[in-house]
């Protein structure tokens, strides 16, 4: 009786799976691209029609603004979809031992129709291909899993309304200015710890060097250094009293 349901439930899921496929199709690195130039063109256009500039200083910050709006997605996704995180993880695992392909690679020139595109499930292979450098992400349990969560329900109002004021001036500088040292300074210091726990676990054994700059190190780099930026800017905010660091 149990196998008889357990394969009526799998014949569901394959059939719900196949109908959010159907449409036309878009690659998942296309798909994430067009969100980040969408949400960066709406920063700079908004600027330059209110301000007619914009300075180098404001464009590195709307360009990280920019993603980590949809990163704070991508990481909602993470917690939404945690078991179906830990199940692709195991998945990828046996893709790369029969194909030889990087997992990341394979799923970024992916095709996904636009349901699937605006589907939790499918932004859970973000995490399950990023846990073949750092297993952690497939374990509630770790730091790395949950700062990711944190990141991704704390930072993301915060990030859209500083986004939004240094393209703008909505409120006094040094409002903005108070607020952007907290968001940044927590990033700064998520990201401190994130490298710190990665390396004192000794996980970085476990993967080749190049992996390791690239992937480990690489791609949370932005959340070190675009931050150390935000701490001048937002020191500037509060003891300039005006947005003339911003251009």
């Amino acid at each position: 009786m149990s196998q008889n349901e357990d394969n009526s439930s799998r014949k569901r899921r394959i059939n719900d799976e196949g109908k959010a496929s159907r449409g036309p199709k878009i690659r998942v690195l296309s798909f994430t691209s067009l969100c980040v130039v969408i949400l960066i063109v709406c920063g700079l256009g908004t600027r330059y029609f209110l301000k007619q500039e914009f300075s180098i200083v404001y464009v590195i910050l709307s360009v990280f603004f920019s993603i980590n709006i949809l990163i704070c997605w991508w990481e909602a996704c993470l917690f939404l979809q945690r078991t179906r995180v830990e199940d692709r993880t195991e998945y990828w695992r046996e893709r790369r031992v029969q194909t030889g392909r990087h997992p990341h690679v394979e799923f970024f020139t992916t095709k996904i129709s636009l349901k699937q595109a605006f589907s939790a499930k499918t932004w859970a292979d973000i995490w399950a291909t990023y846990a073949q450098y750092d297993p952690s992400f497939a374990d509630r349990r770790t730091y790395g899993f949950n700062v990711d969560i944190a990141n991704g329900f704390v930072t993301l109002l915060p990030t859209v309304f500083l986004y939004t004021t240094f393209t703008a001036y909505l409120v006094p500088a040094y409002i903005a200015g108070m607020i952007g040292l907290m968001l940044c300074w927590q990033w700064i210091y998520m990201t401190s710890v994130y490298w710190t726990s990665f390396f004192v676990a000794k996980r970085h054994h476990e993967i080749s060097k190049r992996d390791l700059f690239l992937y480990i190190l690489g791609t949370n780099a932005p959340w070190f250094l675009c931050p150390l930026l935000g701490l001048v800017v937002s020191v500037r905010l509060i003891v300039d009293g005006n947005y003339s660091v911003l251009g």
